[in-house]
C-alpha cells in the first residue's frame, strides 16, 4: 500500500509514522490490488487529529478522529475505515455485482474555471478527480463513504450522462441528470 503522510501544525516522529504505516497497511487485505492511502496528522488545542483516506480504483473511504493521543486517533480512524469497508463492500457485492471495488476508474478529468470576470465569486479550492461510469446506487454508496453532501458521476443506466446524487434535508437522496452528454 502506498501511504502519503501530511503533517499540519505538528511534527510526527519516525516511530509514530511507522506505527501509522503498520496500522493503515492492514487495510490492504480488503482489496485485491494495490491501494493508496493518505494520512493527515494535525493538532489543535492539545488534541490530535488523524484523518485517513483510502483510495482503491475509484472507491474512497475517509475517517477523521480526534483524541488526546495521536496513536489512539490513528487506531480509531483505521477502525472506522475498516467498519466502512466491511459495511459498504457487502452492500456493493449484494446489490450490484461481485468485484465492484475492483473496477477500473475512467480516465482522469480535470475541472477548472479560469473565467475571473466576476470579482465577487472567488474560487478558493479546486479539485481534479476521475468521473467514472456507475449506477446511482453505487454513487450514493460512494458519497456516503466520503461523507459528502453530493457526488458527481457518469450514469451507466443513462448512456453515461453526467449526473449528481445529493442528500436532501429530509434524509432521502435526490439526483440531477444532464440532458446532453
Amino acid at each position: 500500500m502506498k501511504l502519503n503522510v501530511v503533517e499540519k501544525k505538528l511534527r510526527v516522529s519516525p516511530d509514530i509514522r511507522e506505527y501509522a504505516e503498520k496500522k493503515i497497511s492492514k487495510l490492504d487485505r480488503f482489496f485485491r490490488s494495490e491501494s493508496e492511502a493518505s494520512a493527515v496528522f494535525s493538532t489543535e488545542r492539545g488534541r490530535f487529529t488523524a484523518e485517513v483516506t483510502l483510495h482503491n480504483h475509484g472507491t474512497f473511504c475517509r475517517v477523521a478522529d480526534t483524541t488526546s493521543d495521536l496513536r489512539a486517533s490513528i487506531d480509531s480512524a483505521v477502525a472506522g475505515i475498516e467498519r466502512q469497508i466491511r459495511k459498504h463492500k457487502t452492500k456493493l457485492e449484494k446489490r450490484l455485482r461481485d468485484g465492484a471495488f475492483e473496477r477500473e476508474a475512467a480516465p482522469e478529468v480535470t475541472v477548472s474555471d479560469e473565467d475571473e470576470s466576476e470579482p465577487e465569486f472567488k474560487i478558493v479550492r479546486s479539485k481534479a478527480f476521475p468521473i467514472k461510469p456507475m449506477t446511482p446506487e453505487e454513487a450514493v454508496l460512494q458519497m456516503n463513504l466520503l461523507g459528502h453532501e453530493f457526488y458527481v458521476f457518469k450514469n451507466q443506466n443513462r448512456d453515461e450522462k453526467f449526473s449528481v446524487v445529493y442528500k436532501r434535508k429530509s434524509g432521502d437522496y435526490g439526483m440531477i441528470e444532464s440532458l446532453e452528454n
